[in-house]
């Protein structure tokens, strides 16, 4: 394996393909925590700032929005990296002498 993680055969890959990943990595982290924020906000800040509520009922919509907030920024993230993935995978697929995927001795089929 290289420094990047490609196996032997596959190749390095270019500086555009490497900017192409952080890029894709740090717009997934950034919509990821915006969405979180905003579902925080709307689940347990903004009832709380708004309307006089109780210790409990404040600590819980804040429990229930942290929940929901980090669900939902976990589900962002791991969505937008595959759907990169994806679609890098497919533009490699159509490039002629580039495999789709790396090697696989001894498998008979490509996507097995």
């Amino acid at each position: 394996m290289n420094d990047m993680g490609d196996t032997v055969g596959q190749g390095r890959r270019s500086q555009a393909e490497r900017d192409a990943i952080t890029v894709e990595i740090g717009y997934a982290l950034v919509s990821a925590v915006a969405a979180a924020a905003l579902v925080f906000m709307a689940v347990a800040g903004g009832p709380i700032l708004v309307f006089d509520l109780s210790g409990g009922t404040a600590a819980t919509l804040t429990a229930v929005g942290g929940a929901l907030a980090a669900t939902l920024f976990v589900a962002r993230l791991v969505t937008v990296l595959w759907r990169f993935t994806q679609r890098w995978r497919a533009r490699r697929a159509a490039l002629p002498g580039l495999p789709a995927q790396p090697s696989q001795p001894g498998r008979t089929r490509p996507d097995s």
